[in-house]
C-alpha cells in the first residue's frame, strides 16, 4: 500500500510538472504573440495555458488580448472567469487601456465592485489596514513593534534567498532589533532602524522606504557624485552657487563636516543601504545616497580640484521635486553616429515603453551603420520585456531569457520534516522581431548602474553570443518584489524571485561580467574622455 501511494504521488507530481511546463510554453508563446500584436492568437494561447494551469492572471491576459482583437463579449466573459479564478486587482483592471472596449458593458462596474470587495477582504490576511497607520511625528511603540514584526514575518516567509536568513539567524536579528525600536523617539529614527535591519539581507530588491512625509529628512544635494579609483568625484553640478565657487565635474570631495569622506560614508550612509554586490553598494553609497539628509542642514564639504586648490563650501539640500527640476531627466533613448560608421544608442530606462518604442521607430537609422553600440550604463531597469523587444532585432532566431524560481511553503511538509521544494520555471524564450534584423557587429556597455531589467537584457544578450560586453560588472540584482505597507506611512519591498542564466548559473550577487573590462579613471574623467566607449569602438574595428 505504501509503495502504491508513493508511486501515485510521484506520478501525480511528474504529471503536474509536465502540465506546468506545457502551460509555461503556451504562456511564453502567448506573450510573444501579444507583443507582436497578434491578439487573437495570443488570446487562444493564454486560454490554452489556463486550461493546463488554472490561473487568474493567465485568464486576465487572455481577456486583454480578446478585447484588443475586437471580441469584447468574449473578453468580458473571460474577465469574469479571471475574477472567479482569483484575479482581484481592481485598480489595475479599471485603468488598463487594453480593456477599454469593455467599459460600456453593463457587467463592467458590478465586476469592478466585486473585485474591490474581495480585494479588501483578502487584504485582511496579508496587508490589513490595521497595520497601515498614517504618519505621525512619533508613532506609538505598539505600532513600531507591529511594523517590525510584520517586516520580520514577511521576510521570513517570502524572501527568496533562504540561505541568507539561515546564515544571519533572522530570528536572532529580530530579537536584537526590538530594543532598538523601543529606544527610538521619532518615526524617522524608527525607519532608520528598519533600514539598518533590512540592509543586513544584502539585496538590492529588498528595501525599506519611509513615507513621503519624511521627505525633508531625505533631501538631496544638487550634485551627482561617484567613486572613481577609490576617490569620490563630482560627476555633474546643478547648483549655480557651487559652480560659481569652483566646483566642476572632476572635483574631488575630501571631507564632509570635517570627517574624511570615506569614513563619513561608511558611518553615516552604508549601514542603512540595501545592496546585492560590492559594485551595487558603491553606486548607492557614493552616488544615489551620498550627502542625502535633512533639508534644513547644509553639510560643510571640502573640495579639491585638479589644480591643487582646496576649499570648503556648504552644500544645500533640496526636496525631491526641486531636485528633479534642477537636474532634469535623462532621455530614455539617445542616438548618434560615431566615426567608423558606428551607431551609438543609449537605452537609459526600461521603466516604460519609450526607449524600446524609440529604438524600433529609429531602426532604419540604427541599422544604417556598419556596427552598433548599445549603452546600458545608466539603465536602472523596469520591465524586462522592453529590453527583449530591442534584442529581438539583433537575431533571426528565438533566444533564451532567464530561468527563475520562488519559494513554496508547505506547512504539512514542515510538520513531516520534509524539505520545502522551490517552484522552478524553465528558461523563457523570446521570438525574433521578424520585420527588423540588424546583422552587423554589436557591443554593449555596462556598469554597476546597469541594474534589474537591464541585467535581464544582459543575461539574454550574453547567451545570444552576439558581441562583446564592455565596461564594468553590472549591479547584480533583479527579481520580483513583494510590496508591504508599514505603520507610519512607509512600506517595504521584499524580493520573492531568484533569476538565473537559462542554464541555472547564478549571477545575482555577482553581476554580469564584461568580456572587456574597462573602468573610468580620474585622469580620463577630468579630460572628458569616455574610456569605456573608446574601448568598445576598438573591439568593433576587428
Amino acid at each position: 500500500m505504501v509503495r502504491r501511494i508513493i508511486a501515485a504521488a510521484v506520478f501525480a507530481a511528474l504529471s503536474g510538472a509536465a502540465l506546468a511546463q506545457d502551460a509555461g510554453g503556451l504562456e511564453e508563446r502567448g506573450r510573444a504573440a501579444f507583443a507582436a500584436q497578434r491578439y487573437a492568437e495570443a488570446a487562444t494561447l493564454y486560454l490554452q495555458a489556463a486550461q493546463h494551469r488554472p490561473n487568474g492572471g493567465l485568464l486576465y491576459n487572455a481577456a486583454c488580448a480578446q478585447a484588443l482583437a475586437g471580441d469584447a463579449q468574449g473578453a468580458m466573459g473571460t474577465l469574469q472567469k479571471a475574477f472567479a479564478a482569483g484575479w482581484v486587482n481592481a485598480q489595475h483592471t479599471a485603468r488598463d487601456d487594453d480593456l477599454a472596449p469593455l467599459r460600456g458593458d453593463p457587467r463592467w462596474q458590478p465586476l469592478l465592485a466585486a473585485m474591490k470587495e474581495r480585494e479588501a477582504r483578502d487584504a485582511r490576511l496579508f496587508d490589513s489596514p490595521a497595520l497601515a497607520t498614517s504618519y505621525r511625528a512619533n508613532i506609538s511603540e505598539d505600532e513600531k513593534l507591529a511594523g517590525l514584526s510584520k517586516f520580520w514575518s514577511e521576510v521570513k516567509y517570502n524572501f527568496v534567498y533562504v540561505d541568507k536568513l539561515k546564515e544571519l539567524d533572522w530570528d536572532r536579528l529580530y530579537l536584537e532589533t526590538i530594543p532598538k525600536v523601543r529606544a527610538t523617539t521619532s518615526t524617522a529614527e524608527y525607519y532608520q532602524v528598519l533600514m539598518a535591519l533590512c540592509a543586513k539581507l544584502q539585496d538590492g530588491h529588498t528595501n525599506i522606504y519611509p513615507g513621503p512625509e519624511l521627505g525633508d529628512a531625505m533631501a538631496r544635494p544638487l550634485l551627482a557624485t561617484h567613486l572613481v579609483e577609490g576617490r569620490v568625484l563630482v560627476r555633474e553640478v546643478f547648483d549655480p552657487a557651487l559652480a560659481a565657487a569652483g566646483v566642476v565635474p572632476g572635483s574631488e570631495i575630501l571631507e564632509v563636516d570635517g570627517e574624511p569622506v570615506r569614513a563619513y560614508a561608511e558611518r553615516a550612509i552604508q549601514p542603512y543601504v540595501s545592496a546585492s554586490t560590492p559594485q551595487d553598494l558603491e553606486r548607492r553609497v557614493y552616488g544615489y545616497q551620498f550627502l542625502v539628509g535633512p533639508r534644513d542642514k547644509a553639510p560643510q564639504v571640502r573640495f579639491g580640484n585638479a589644480d591643487g586648490k582646496r576649499f570648503v563650501l556648504p552644500v544645500r539640500r533640496v526636496d525631491r521635486d526641486s531636485h528633479a527640476r534642477a537636474t532634469g531627466s535623462r532621455a530614455p533613448f539617445e542616438l548618434r553616429k560615431l566615426p567608423g560608421d558606428v551607431t551609438y544608442v543609449a537605452l537609459n530606462s526600461f521603466g516604460d515603453s519609450r526607449a524600446a518604442d524609440a529604438f524600433l521607430a529609429a531602426f532604419e537609422q540604427v541599422a544604417s551603420g556598419r556596427a552598433l553600440v548599445i549603452d546600458l550604463r545608466n539603465n536602472g531597469g523596469g520591465n524586462s520585456n522592453e529590453g527583449y523587444r530591442v534584442l529581438a532585432t539583433l537575431t533571426g532566431e528565438p533566444f533564451a531569457t532567464s530561468k527563475w524560481s520562488t519559494r513554496q511553503y508547505l506547512p504539512t511538509y514542515r510538520a513531516w520534516k520534509r524539505p520545502l521544494p522551490d517552484f522552478e520555471s524553465r528558461a523563457g524564450s523570446w521570438q525574433p522581431d521578424g520585420k527588423r534584423h540588424f546583422r552587423g557587429p554589436v557591443a554593449v556597455l555596462t556598469s554597476g548602474g546597469t541594474y534589474s531589467a537591464a541585467e535581464d537584457f544582459m543575461v539574454a544578450y550574453e547567451n545570444m553570443r552576439r558581441g562583446p560586453i564592455v565596461g564594468e560588472p553590472t549591479g547584480g540584482s533583479t527579481g520580483q518584489p513583494l510590496l508591504v505597507s508599514l505603520p507610519g506611512g512607509g512600506m517595504a519591498r521584499i524580493c520573492t524571485k531568484a533569476d538565473t542564466h537559462p542554464d541555472g548559473r547564478a549571477w545575482v550577487g555577482h553581476g554580469i561580467q564584461p568580456t572587456v573590462r574597462v573602468a573610468p579613471t580620474v585622469a580620463d574623467l577630468r579630460r572628458g574622455r569616455d574610456t569605456v566607449l573608446e574601448a568598445a569602438l576598438k573591439t568593433l574595428k576587428h
